[in-house]
């Protein structure tokens, strides 16, 4: 009788279940719920990415050029997270990049339309019609930093016939400005008070630091709060960004370090463990001591203990389990991602607590929650924030459907492009595609989506009965966390069904 009742506590550790043999992904894996005691805004998501980063939302973007570049990783940073911009590029536009998140004030324009006062009215129509902006600033450079000569807003050009008629001829030169700092909700009493559009802000040479909006304003209302945002020890947004190992990205490195004040790099590779990139550790820990270095990819312990034991900051686990990824396919090599996680994080914390980032195979709030169950410290999207509207790239239709382009760093169209020395790929061999190229549906903003997102992990760990990453990490250790594995049929169970028609929203 008592064989029968057996042990109250069922299901089975994640030591016990991960380590038979059978690696596992997110959706085979299910987590017992704990006893509540708390309430979801309780839950505490901070958590470190790098042995002195810590972030206070665990979401990451991806360093891929259709989902990473200045724009997103300022979007990231305001939400709590952090962006990594890709390095399929040149070092000048990487940095660039890096600048402009670093340079961002959160609640003002991101990336304001500037132009030139040798454009033309076309010009800025087409531009405007592009970024879905309402004015430009004119200044003597084209660009942020240039001095301010006018503001062209729909106004000064609604009757304007020629296509062709300069800037200089049609912008409004004798307008109110604000100094560079002026925070934010300054910009905005000023903006209704003297019941003007667009408000730049401007250092004390006159050059163009910034820009307040009404436009942008009324794009944040209905939006959840953000929250504290990521800043780096000088207030400014936190922001990394990715390199190669060969010896040219040495000087990259140099760059984004002295130039850009990156606050992070991740060693990108498909494969991490390789004398290329423990070189490239050890180098960049000697040259630059204060630049925190990920590590990666990887998805076995033996792969973490090498690199931990160069000097690695942080670890990205994931061989193969991105959604345009075909390493595993293509290579042969890899793991499921839930059993990766496990034993990559298990280690890390062994040699020395090292924080693991989960990248790959995220396509739900549950499986951010799983991965951090499971040891990770943070996670990394790509799909799930590719057709963002922070994310690189225009909006087009296909099918009926507004879509943006996205694809993986090994497949062909991105390796033409430079990123072939992600795979340790000769530039002159023939070259063997470890990713496709597709698209990705309108996705709304990240400032909606990472949000909710949190809120949903705070749930999450709500029924898990972890009020922190840090205590589902100390159940995941005592075997307190209990798991099972799901059939294929309890995984259908587990999803919508029986239903003739409906419509998935998750937020």
């Amino acid at each position: 009788m008592d064989e029968f009742y057996g042990d109250i506590s069922d299901g089975v550790p994640a030591s016990k279940l991960l380590s038979q043999g059978t690696c596992y992904t997110y959706d085979d894996c299910i987590f017992h719920p704990g006893h509540i005691y708390f309430g979801a805004h309780e839950v505490d998501l901070s958590s470190n990415i790098t042995k002195n980063i810590k972030l206070r939302v665990p979401i990451v973007s991806s360093p891929m050029d259709t989902v990473t570049e200045g724009k997103m990783a300022a979007a990231m940073a305001m939400a709590g997270g952090m962006g990594f911009v890709h390095y399929n590029c040149s070092v000048e536009e990487q940095c660039n990049s890096v600048l402009l998140c670093k340079r961002h004030v959160p609640s003002l324009v991101l990336d304001p339309l500037v132009l030139g006062p040798q454009d033309t009215v076309g010009t800025l129509q087409a531009m405007m019609e592009a970024k879905q902006t309402d004015g430009a600033c004119i200044t003597d450079t084209a660009a942020v930093g240039g001095k301010l000569l006018g503001l062209v807003t729909q106004l000064e050009i609604d009757f304007v016939d020629d296509k062709h008629t300069p800037l200089s001829e049609v912008m409004h030169r004798d307008m109110l400005t604000a100094p560079a700092g002026t925070p934010p909700e300054k910009c905005y009493d000023l903006l209704r008070s003297e019941q003007m559009s667009h408000l730049p802000l401007l250092t004390e040479a006159g050059d163009l630091a910034g820009l307040a909006s009404r436009q942008q304003w009324r794009s944040s209302r209905g939006l959840p709060p953000l929250g504290p945002p990521s800043l780096d020890n000088g207030g400014r947004l936190l922001c990394g960004a990715a390199v190669g190992t060969r010896p040219e990205d040495r000087e990259r490195v140099a760059v984004l370090w002295a130039k850009g004040n990156v606050d992070a790099v991740i060693l990108d590779s498909s494969q991490g463990d390789s004398v290329y990139q423990l070189e490239m550790i050890r180098h960049i820990k000697a040259a630059h001591p204060g630049l925190e270095v990920i590590a990666g990819n990887i998805c076995s312990g033996v792969q973490a203990e090498r690199l931990i034991h160069a000097g690695a900051d942080g670890l990205r686990v994931g061989m193969g389990s991105g959604s345009i990824c075909t390493t595993q396919e293509v290579c042969a090599v890899g793991r499921g991602q839930a059993t990766a996680v496990f034993h990559c994080s298990r280690f890390a914390e062994r040699l020395g607590n090292i924080p693991c980032i989960a990248d790959g195979g995220i396509q739900n709030s549950g499986h951010i929650i799983k991965a951090l169950a499971l040891g990770a410290s943070a996670v990394m999207c790509g799909s799930m924030l590719a057709g963002t509207e922070e994310a690189p790239g225009d909006y087009f239709v296909l099918n009926g459907q507004r879509v943006k382009k996205y694809r993986g760093m090994g497949s062909l169209e991105a390796m033409k492009k430079g990123s072939e020395s992600r795979y340790h790929s000769d530039t002159q061999s023939l070259k063997i595609a470890q990713g496709v190229s597709g698209t990705v549906r309108d996705k709304g903003s990240v400032r909606a989506a990472v949000p909710f997102l949190a809120q949903a992990v705070r749930q999450g760990f709500q029924d898990l009965g972890t009020k922190s990453v840090a205590d589902a990490h100390a159940a995941l250790r005592s075997g307190k966390m209990r798991l099972e594995v799901r059939s294929g049929a309890a995984q259908a169970e587990g999803g919508v069904h029986d239903m003739n028609s409906y419509e998935k929203q998750r937020w």
